[in-house]
């Protein structure tokens, strides 16, 4: 199959064209519907008597009277799009930028054009009911989204783009996302059991809230799920779940809920693998390979690994590949709020355990079987299968039908502790003056984070087919010696010590907060400003650190009496060498915003927004950290600075909501470039505009989102020939669409989401094709109480490309890319109670 950037046009004048005589409401762009007990059956659409949205603000009020911009997902919406990674659900929102191929967690997310130099979520905080999941959401290799499911715990997602975010949480200058979960407001249950039609998956979602007492009541829900998963890996690649409860007493003067939750699973992390890639960097080409499809296959197989490798205390080990992103997180929360002399007081309070182990494999390199064995073995060199069904077998020029061996760098991560605890209490009080209402809100944010992980590596050899019979591969030169030992090429990556390291760091916040409002008649004027500051002690271990540290040995892996090739440059970590990480750091973020209610369904707002992120391990293992002292050589790598000013209308009337946003943002930026030494010192800028809306129509319904965006590196201090271009993955458009129809016992619609063609690298050379997603998804209710669902998840199984390794187009012709996953089909039968 073959894409080209140019396939896209008409298809984009198309939705271009819905979207002007339409107007996003993915599904409840003004914020949370009142809480769903059960997922809706076909015809129940919440009515929605106050449109409140109350993340990242001091006090919930009607988004018509407030200065942000901001989108929401009724988590009943969110059920019928089916059982699908949070990542997914939220590329459906305007203005957030998705990149969803990864799995199921680990996706990236930035927003309004900030730069996505790294992966994860540097400059958007994502909570779960108010909360940070991690303090840092781009940590290497464990992302906040690891700790993330989409389940029927949800009851709406709530997402504030700029404005008032970087002042009421900390790391947050970008924007927030809240997870916000069901807390037994509505007595029912329900129980669903899924399948996939067309891929190996089975699960069980249940929840259940009621009324304990006239003053007490709970919810309960969580999902089980096992099987191969959408990608074929021939192995049980996802099996676990969560459970969340919680439980609510409610007062004269308000309650206090105590909440828990439950997280132990395992999925797949996919990665860029081997395409075709042919044209020319203006127009490229990607096409599957023979055997091989990008959408639909990997590399990971029960004929690789395990990960052999010496673990942290330099001993060898053997660790099992199909472990995936094992996430394993215990939760205990409390929540409070009382109205007390004239002031509302509440506190969120949460310990997470949070830990596992994640693997991944990534390319090195692709070539033909003559070639790539020669770059091994020298000339005359030759192949043959280490392990699978063909083990022992020589390994002919056209093997798989497309002739090809790969090299794969296996990364394994140990995640002992990423345990944090944080709290925020705040008090707001509104008092009359003159006229109006003046709101006053005071604060204090306090956390800890752990990061206390290590970083092991090995290297296989390996040949390129999909349906999970991917086999590793031993090389020998024209003597006949083997280059490799049982198909690994290396234990580390390559045979270096680079990147074999241990994190032990704890990061310490502390940030007190105040924000004022005055609303008198049409007109609301806000300000709000934080102070965070941070404490950052700990010791690392790594032969990147330099100052004569030692990262390989020669080491007798199989023990067999004799060092080969891979055994004679062992990575191995210098465990008496360790350096100390030892520096503290403060930043203010303050926004002020004017918000006019012209009329009682339109308003226009604008606001000025500047807010920090302190840099985590991404300035770790650099020269930014002294190696001897701990300390940060430069105080401008400490945290980066967001700056944005935005400014808009928003309409409401008659069930037709639209509104409109204009921005512009600055951005700073020190990190590191996919776990690698491509260190980056840089600022940015994006300007563009935001448009969502929705119509309501009887049994119809349309929710849609349309964003541009124009995004520039203005300083590259480290490649100033970088200066001046567009950053990679910056798609100019984006659009997306929800049509519904709900016809009482049937309910059907689809999902749409487009971007344009984007950067493969910053160098501005190689495009990526853009693309579009169509999903669908329909319900039918056969009887009281049961209801049948059915989904498909990239209906035309496009395949929509997020990365690619290259920045030219190869002279070889082969490359490696991230895709979406192609066609799935799924169906449900559940049942409500």
């Amino acid at each position: 199959m073959a894409v080209k950037a140019s396939n896209l046009a008409s298809g984009c004048a198309t939705l271009a064209l819905a979207l002007m005589h339409a107007a996003p409401a993915h599904a409840a762009p003004e914020g949370p519907a009142p809480e769903a007990a059960t997922p809706a059956a076909p015809g129940a659409v919440p009515a929605r008597k106050v449109e409140v949205f109350s993340t990242g603000v001091a006090k919930g009020r009607d988004r018509l009277d407030s200065a942000i911009s901001t989108s929401a997902l009724r988590g009943d919406d969110i059920i019928r799009f089916g059982p699908r990674s949070p990542g997914d659900v939220l590329r459906t929102l305007p203005g957030l930028r998705v990149e969803s191929g990864i799995g199921e967690g680990n996706n990236n997310f930035t927003v309004r054009g900030l730069p996505l130099a790294a992966g994860g979520s540097k400059y958007m905080q994502i909570q779960e009911d108010g909360l940070p999941l991690l303090e840092f959401g781009d940590l290497f290799n464990a992302g906040a989204d690891v700790y993330l499911r989409n389940d029927f715990n949800i009851a709406a997602v709530e997402v504030i783009r700029g404005g008032s975010a970087s002042t009421f949480a900390s790391d947050s200058p970008g924007g927030l996302i809240n997870f916000m979960s069901k807390t037994g407001d509505n007595p029912g249950g329900a129980v669903q059991v899924s399948s996939g039609l067309n891929y190996d998956e089975k699960r069980v979602d249940f929840d259940y809230g009621a009324r304990l007492s006239e003053n007490l009541r709970f919810h309960l829900g969580g999902f089980y799920r096992s099987g191969e998963g959408p990608r074929r890996i021939g192995m049980t690649g996802w099996r676990g779940g969560q459970v969340k409860f919680n439980i609510t007493r409610t007062f004269a003067n308000g309650y206090i809920r105590f909440y828990a939750k439950l997280l132990d699973d395992r999925s797949p992390t996919y990665a860029p693998y081997p395409v075709g890639i042919t044209g020319t960097n203006d127009n490229p080409v990607y096409t599957n390979l023979k055997n091989f499809d990008i959408r639909r296959d990997s590399v990971l197989s029960p004929y690789l690994g395990p990960v052999v490798t010496l673990d942290s205390a330099n001993q060898p080990a053997a660790y099992a590949l199909n472990t995936g992103q094992h996430a394993v997180s215990q939760a205990l929360g409390l929540e409070a709020e009382f109205q007390v002399a004239g002031w509302t007081v509440s506190d969120k309070m949460r310990y997470a355990a949070n830990s596992g182990d994640f693997d991944r494999a990534f390319n090195s390199s692709v070539n033909t079987v003559s070639a790539f064995a020669a770059g091994q073995g020298g000339a005359g060199a030759s192949a043959v299968y280490a392990t699978g069904p063909r083990a022992g077998q020589a390994i002919g020029a056209d093997v798989n039908g497309n002739g090809l061996l790969a090299l794969y760098y296996v990364s394994y991560l140990q995640v002992r502790s990423l345990d944090n605890f944080t709290n925020d209490l705040r008090a707001t009080r509104v008092w009359k003056v003159g006229h109006g209402n003046l709101t006053t809100t005071l604060g204090v944010y306090a956390a800890s984070q752990a990061l206390d992980t290590t970083w092991l590596h090995t290297a296989m050899d390996i040949d390129v087919v999909g349906h999970g019979q991917t086999a590793m591969v031993n090389i020998f030169n024209s003597a006949g010696v083997a280059q490799t030992l049982n198909g690994y090429y290396a234990f580390g990556r390559g045979r270096t010590g680079q990147f074999r390291r241990i994190f032990d760091v704890t990061y310490g916040v502390l940030a007190p907060y105040g924000s004022v409002n005055y609303h008198i008649g049409k007109l609301a004027i806000g300000g709000s400003v934080r102070l965070d500051t941070g404490r950052v002690r700990g010791t690392l271990y790594g032969a990147d650190l330099g100052g004569g540290r030692v990262g390989v040995t020669s080491y007798d892996m199989n023990r067999d009496g004799q060092i080969t090739g891979p055994e004679a440059a062992v990575a191995m970590l210098p465990l008496t060498q360790p350096a100390p990480v030892n520096y503290n750091y403060s930043y203010v973020s303050y926004s002020a915003g004017v918000n006019y209610r012209v009329a009682e369904p339109f308003s226009v707002f604008a606001r000025y927004s500047r807010g920090g992120r302190a840099n985590a391990d991404k300035i770790l293992f650099t020269p930014l950290v002294d190696s001897a002292s701990g300390a940060v050589t430069d105080a401008s790598g400490k945290y980066d600075a967001v700056r944005q000013l935005e400014g808009g209308f928003k309409f409401r009337k008659h069930g037709i909501t639209l509104n409109v946003t204009g921005f512009t943002a600055d951005a700073d930026d020190h990190n590191v470039l996919n776990g690698s030494a491509n260190r980056t010192d840089r600022t940015y800028h994006a300007s563009g505009v935001e448009v969502e809306g929705g119509v309501e129509r009887g049994v119809f319904r349309l929710a849609y989102g349309a964003t541009y965006t124009k995004a520039r590196i203005t300083t590259d201090r480290l490649d100033p020939t970088l200066t001046g271009k567009e950053p990679r993955h910056q798609p100019t458009w984006t659009f997306s669409a929800t049509p519904q129809v709900d016809l009482g016992q049937v309910a059907a619609g689809a999902n749409l989401v487009t971007i344009t063609s984007s950067y493969a690298q910053d160098s501005n050379l190689l495009k990526m094709p853009g693309f579009t997603t169509v999903n669908l998804f329909a319900q039918v209710l056969p009887a009281k109480s049961v209801r049948l669902s059915f989904n498909v998840n990239n209906l035309f199984d496009t395949m929509g490309i997020f990365e690619v390794a290259q920045s030219t187009v190869p002279a070889s012709g082969l490359g490696f890319a991230r895709a979406i996953t192609g066609r799935t089909v799924s169906t449900s039968l559940g049942f409500t109670f």
